[in-house]
């Protein structure tokens, strides 16, 4: 099975983020991490939130100074309000905030009891509503802008587990609110949707659904945290200067395939293929 392991290294050569001071939750690990090493890379001071403490302490090791690690859990809106003041504390400053957490719900309607679909709605989408809220208010007390990058997910467009899919479509449609309520404020707010990615949490089930969905993604793989990652920093970066609001989609194409199985029966029916747009 092609995996992000026969990717192409991410080129980090660009510096857009020198002098600026970017929040990552669920930094210590996954596309967490990939997102703060890449920040990290091309200059900016990096402060991780966190319940991973290895995770964090191995971060720590890697980047040196321009690193603060702090034990966060996201579900909680003080330890999230601690988290930001860290950041001031420390650094200055917050220019860039990524919500990368999320997790659990993919039971069905029938099998999901009450705690699992709190536990991932607070996991997924209060998380982000934490991390949105209290890193635009130090945005905006300093009156810099900013720029806030949520993660959603394909799931949101194609169903999947109850919860998770619910969850992850409230995240895209925070971030298109929290792009309208904030703007006046220089500040962007965009998402990130990865397709299946690399991680530690799909490896589990990798044997099971990874061939299926390599089979349905156009690029015949799956993605890699640093691909993830590298959307994110070109989103929070001053390069997306005019872009907010947006859901940008990586997934090798794989939201796009399916209705690939009726493709072939399209060609030879070019009215019906006329009808919903298909160029034959």
């Amino acid at each position: 099975m092609a995996t992000a392991k026969d990717t192409p290294i991410t080129n980090t050569s660009m510096m857009r983020f020198v002098g600026k001071v970017a929040v990552v939750t669920a930094g210590a690990s996954g596309i967490g991490a990939a997102a703060a090493q890449r920040l990290h890379a091309e200059g900016a001071s990096v402060v991780v939130g966190d319940i991973n403490s290895e995770g964090i302490d191995r971060l720590a090791k890697e980047f040196g100074d321009r690193f603060l690690g702090v034990r966060c859990d996201v579900t909680q809106e003080r330890e999230v309000h601690a988290l930001m003041g860290a950041a001031i504390d420390r650094f200055g400053r917050i220019d860039v905030a990524c919500c990368v957490t999320g997790g659990g719900g993919h039971g069905g309607i029938l099998e999901t009891d009450e705690v699992s679909w709190r536990r991932c709605f607070d996991l997924t989408l209060t998380s982000t509503f934490f991390t949105v809220k209290h890193s635009a208010r130090r945005m905006i007390d300093a009156n810099r802008g900013g720029s806030i990058v949520t993660v959603s997910s394909i799931c949101a467009q194609i169903p999947q587990g109850a919860g998770y899919s619910s969850a992850k479509a409230g995240v895209e449609m925070f971030t298109k609110v929290a792009a309208l309520e904030l703007g006046e404020h220089a500040i962007r707010v965009n998402a990130v949707a990865p397709g299946r990615t690399a991680t530690s949490a799909t490896e589990k089930t990798d044997f099971v659904v990874g061939p299926a969905w390599v089979n349905q993604t156009p690029l015949g793989r799956i993605g890699s945290p640093e691909e993830i990652a590298a959307a994110m920093a070109f989103l929070a970066s001053d390069e997306a200067g005019f872009i907010s609001g947006a859901n940008l989609t990586v997934d090798g194409a794989f939201s796009t395939s399916t209705f690939s199985h009726i493709y072939p029966k399209l060609a030879h029916r070019p009215a019906l293929a006329h009808q919903i747009g298909q160029p034959f």
